[in-house]
């Protein structure tokens, strides 16, 4: 029993053990005719592609040397395809069946007249990891499945036709190190979410159509070593986030539209090798921190708006090949210290108001192959340790105020050689000669004499020669008639001219030499002998002239002329001598009359100013004139006999009768006198009479804010960043009236109205009438004044005077101008501290687009400090001073106090601070993701406080 049992037993074993062999043999056999019919599919989708035309059914081969560019693995799939280069593929792209290359990893189809449109089915190459389309003419846009390819470790589909935008969804590829799209026709904004490619090393969206602003979250590409943006439409600044980079080596943000300042942080990309912000609206000096950047090689700042000198410190960069910073408002003097610029090649210096000598140290540089230095105030002489520049290639100096010889020794590589327009004089050196690859030679509009030295025949390289404009005499070399383009005019030259050359050259470029003569001709060659109008020498004429032979009649007609001009004259002489009489008898009489107390007159304006002037300009203040009425008095537009156009405030005759308004009046003559302010309206003059009181003003062209806000069709024309400007100039006046005068002076009026904007939409404070001096040693008790709508609540219930009064009425001023009218009645729960950010958004001036993320910050910074001016406790208002100074703030420290509440946004609008410590308080609520663009923070101390939730993703 126990022996059939086991029997039973290994039966049933043996059994399963066939069982399972059969099953593995099955299945064994399946899976490799499984991979069998995916090898076939493959071959079938090569063969049909027909990008491969030498082959038509020959597919054994395809992972041999047979079919050009493809590699497979172990089992014979294709896992690479790189034809790049190697042969044309055209319009045979769509063809490829990509759904039949489960393991294809690389696509290389660079310069192979890719045409039409990229296919969507390309996303089912799922374990592709570098796409390489670049160098076609692919068209239409990026199709979304190219974000589905999630392997992808660079793509690159450069220098194409393609347009449309780019997908937010690339922000799903999170293994991309190189993104290169650049060179196509790509139109919209930086997709924000390429922030999220933490792995990307290289980005080039450079040569498309991109506008809009460069996105804050590229700072959180903290990998990236090459950023490539240039020649877009990109605007707005350079966003700090920016210094985040910094293992970068090559910025390019040239041509565009960008604006502002260049950040300060940049200097603290201590690997960057490549500076580009050329082509640009970039004003300001130029950061002294770029001088700590000691591996550049490359820095352009050319054609933007910068201003003040080059920084010396540039001397650090020793390892500096090309520095471009021509077409600027750069002035001071070519800094010495660039001796230790000794790797130099390019410098160009060129249309700046840069003055001083060329220094000697310049001539140190000699590795320098292009110097241009041209359209300066540069003087003094050339210095002649020039010639130690034996690589030079291309040497400009035009347009200075240079002096002296041309150097005698110079590089024999030169090509180019611009000395044009210049004081040089001396003869052409016959060591000219040497330069044998010389091209162009400029030498016009200089003092230069002598003789055209034949030997100049002999470059034969030379393509144009201008020696016009100089004293050059004697005749034309015959030596030049092989020259292209030769330009001799103004000059004293003589002779005759060959005829061969005579028979090529424009007659403008022989005119102005009236000695010259036509070879074998009986009569003087047809050339004018004058310039053009305008054309010498820029209106500075260098020449002496020779004297001419006047006809007899013409003689004696201009001794007739010259009889009568004494004649007139002595007459006129005679009548200002009256005029002078009877001027000295008014100004005695008026100096008797303000004795009396009856005029009091002083102009500042020129010093040319006249009562009468002002009478006549407003035909005696005609209501035509009137452009806006005071608090007491009216305004009215005058053009003065000069062009210039002033406002003038009068005040009207009953009004001068009232001592209250003649108190104001004189009060704000008296404040305008004594302060001076960018942001405080100017006085030009004023006239105080019993019978005519007026002020001169300079003239606003745009009028009050409050008008502006009130008239929807230039509101629309006030946009964002014009309205954060406008509140800050406001705030910058106050600030200096609060903290600058001494005494002290308090506004008292406030308002859109008494803020006037110029042609350039530059805010003015104004209307002094109600200002008041600070006295430390009184109360300053006083009758209310202001306007409803602006006066501080605590006026109500008290007379005293204090600074805290203009920052409620400033607060009310700022979110009029964002909001665009009175927020009368929106003001109590726009206060409430737990809608303030939900209504903000709600309430802007809706008659603009949507803020962009740089100008929204600044938004809410002013709202937030709006509503801190609005606190009903005047000691719990932030001082103007405190508000001016915010956006700089460097160190917050607000710790160990009572605060509670939540962390307010506007916090990530302090783009200076380096540290914030708020610990040991009762706030609440989580952390505002806002703090992420405080890029500068150094220290963030948020301990011991009630604050829950996520920590945020921007903080990392």
């Amino acid at each position: 029993m126990t022996h059939s049992i086991s029997v039973s037993i290994m039966a049933v074993g043996l059994s399963f053990v066939f069982a399972y062999a059969a099953s593995l043999v099955t299945t064994t056999t399946l899976v490799a005719a499984s991979e069998s019919s995916a090898l076939d599919l493959e071959a079938k989708a090569l063969l049909e592609s027909g990008w491969w035309s030498d082959h038509t059914n020959d597919t054994s081969s395809r992972c041999g040397s047979g079919w050009l560019g493809i590699t497979c693995d172990k089992a014979g799939s294709i896992i690479e395809i790189d034809l790049a280069e190697k042969f044309q593929v055209g319009d045979k792209f769509s063809q490829f069946n990509f759904s039949c290359f489960p393991n294809l990893g690389n696509l290389s189809l660079a310069g192979t007249g890719l045409g039409g449109c990229i296919p969507q089915e390309i996303g089912a190459l799922s374990k592709l990891k570098h796409l390489n389309l670049s160098r076609n003419s692919l068209t239409g846009e990026l199709p979304l499945s190219l974000a589905t390819l999630t392997q992808l470790e660079m793509l690159d589909i450069s220098s194409n036709k393609l347009s449309g935008l780019i997908p937010q969804e690339f922000g799903n590829l999170n293994n991309l190190l190189g993104l290169h799209l650049n060179s196509n026709n790509h139109n919209g904004t930086i997709p924000s979410n390429i922030g999220k490619l933490k792995k990307l090393v290289s980005l080039d969206l450079a040569y498309n159509k991109l506008t809009g602003l460069i996105p804050y979250t590229l700072g959180y590409l903290t990998s990236l070593t090459h950023l490539s943006l240039g020649s877009n439409h990109i605007n707005g600044s350079i966003p700090p986030q920016i210094a985040k980079l910094r293992k970068l080596s090559h910025l390019s943000l040239d041509n565009n539209e960008l604006i502002g300042l260049i950040p300060v942080a940049v200097g603290d990309l201590s690997d960057l090798k490549t500076l580009s912000l050329s082509s640009n609206k970039l004003e300001g000096s130029i950061p002294q921190e770029i001088a700590m950047l000691t591996k550049l090689s490359f820095l352009d700042l050319s054609v933007n708006r910068l201003s003040g000198p080059i920084p010396s410190s540039f001397g650090a960069l020793t390892n500096l090949k090309a520095l471009f910073i021509h077409s600027n408002q750069i002035d001071g003097v070519i800094y010495s210290q660039i001796e230790f610029n000794n790797l130099l090649e390019d410098l160009d210096l060129s249309n700046n108001n840069i003055s001083g000598i060329i220094p000697y140290e310049l001539t140190l540089l000699t590795h320098l192959k292009n110097l241009k230095l041209s359209s300066n105030k540069l003087s003094g002489k050339i210095p002649l340790g020039i010639e130690k520049l034996d690589s030079l290639s291309a040497l400009d100096l035009s347009q200075n105020e240079l002096i002296g010889p041309i150097p005698t020794q110079l590089s024999d590589m030169l090509e180019e050689l611009l000395l044009r327009h210049n004081n040089l004089n001396g003869s052409i050196p016959f060591q000219i000669v040497n330069l044998s690859l010389l091209t162009t030679l400029d030498l016009s509009h200089n003092l230069i004499s002598g003789e055209i030295p034949s030997y100049l025949g002999n470059l034969t390289n030379l393509l144009t020669l201008d020696l016009s404009y100089n004293n050059l005499t004697g005749n034309i070399p015959f030596s030049l008639i092989n020259k292209p383009k030769i330009n001799l005019s103004y000059n004293f030259l003589n002779g005759t001219i060959p005829e061969a050359l005579a028979k090529y050259l424009p007659p403008e470029s022989l005119m102005g030499n009236k000695d010259l003569h036509i070879t074998n001709a009986d009569c003087p060659l047809c050339i004018p002998s004058s310039p053009p109008v305008g054309s010498m020498n820029n209106g500075k004429s260098k020449k002496v002239m020779e004297p001419k032979t006047i006809p007899l009649p013409i003689v004696t007609f201009l001794v007739f002329l010259l009889v009568g001009s004494l004649l007139f004259s002595l007459c006129k002489f005679e009548n200002k001598q009256s005029e002078a009489r009877e001027k000295k008898k008014n100004k005695q009489s008026e100096a008797r009359e303000k004795q009396n107390g009856d005029i009091f007159c002083f102009w500042n304006y020129d010093g040319k100013i006249a009562y009468e002037d002002i009478i006549e300009a407003t035909e005696d203040f005609d209501i035509k004139y009137c452009i806006g009425t005071g608090g007491y008095g009216s305004v009215y537009k005058a053009r003065l006999p000069n062009g210039k156009v002033v406002a003038l405030k009068k005040l009207h005759c009953f009004e001068a009768k009232n001592p209250a308004f003649d108190k104001s009046f004189k009060n704000e003559v008296k404040m305008l006198t004594e302060i001076r302010h960018k942001n405080i309206v100017k006085l030009h003059g004023f006239c105080l009479h019993k019978q005519c009181m007026f002020l001169i003003y300079e003239y606003m062209k745009r009028g009050s804010l409050f008008c502006v806000l009130n008239n929807d069709l230039v509101a629309g024309q006030l946009d964002w960043t014009k309205r954060v400007n406008v509140i800050k100039s406001i705030a910058h006046a106050l600030s200096y009236l609060h903290n600058d005068c001494t005494p002290a002076i308090v506004h008292r009026d406030i308002t859109t109205n008494n803020v006037l904007l110029n042609s350039k939409w530059e805010a003015f404070v104004s209307d002094f009438g109600s200002a008041r001096f600070l006295d430390p040693a009184s109360s300053n008790q006083t009758i209310v004044a202001g306007t409803y709508g602006y006066v501080a609540p605590e006026l109500a219930y008290t007379m005293v005077v204090t600074k805290r009064c203009d920052v409620y009425s400033f607060g009310v001023v700022a979110l009029e101008t964002l909001i665009g009218r009175h927020p009368r009645e929106m003001l109590p729960s726009l206060l409430s501290l737990s809608s303030q950010k939900t209504m903000l958004y709600e309430v802007l001036d809706q008659r603009l687009p949507p803020p962009d993320q740089v100008v929204a910050h600044d938004i809410v910074l002013i709202a937030a400090i709006a509503f801190a001016c609005l606190h009903p406790k005047p000691k719990s208002r932030p001082t103007m001073k405190y508000i001016r100074n915010l956006t700089k703030l460097a160190s917050l420290d607000l710790s160990v106090n009572s605060l509670s509440g939540s962390i307010p946004s506007f916090l990530g609008g302090l783009t200076s601070l380096r540290a914030l410590n708020i610990h040991s308080n009762q706030l609440n609520g989580t952390i505002s993701s806002e703090i992420g663009y405080c890029t500068l923070l150094e220290q963030l101390d948020l301990s011991n406080n009630n604050i829950y939730g996520i920590i945020p993703y921007e903080l990392y």
